[in-house]
């Protein structure tokens, strides 16, 4: 028989830090120039007019304007055809 009780392993007990992705401007608000407009993991959503996506696939605004979204068809180099979210900056 064991003289100590054994402990309990840590397994569960680390939690890693929140990241704060996502939408951070929606359709009609106004953003400056440099505003983020959208922080994601990948290209869910790609960048269209008046926008640029940073190396870490954040999507900023180039000019000042009022954010748009639309869907956006798109052919693959296979030739598969796919449809995806863009987001534009219309200036007024």
């Amino acid at each position: 028989m064991a003289t100590k009780k054994s402990a309990g392993s840590a397994k569960n007990l680390k939690d890693s830090q929140p990241k704060y992705l996502g939408v951070k401007r929606t359709d009609g608000q106004v953003v400056k120039t440099g505003q983020i407009i959208i922080r994601q993991r990948g290209s869910k959503i790609e960048a269209g007019k008046n926008v640029k996506m940073g190396k870490d696939h954040t999507i900023f605004a180039m000019v000042d304007g009022v954010v748009s979204f639309r869907n956006m068809r798109k052919t693959r180099f296979d030739g598969h055809r796919v449809e995806k979210k863009a987001v534009d900056v219309v200036t007024a």
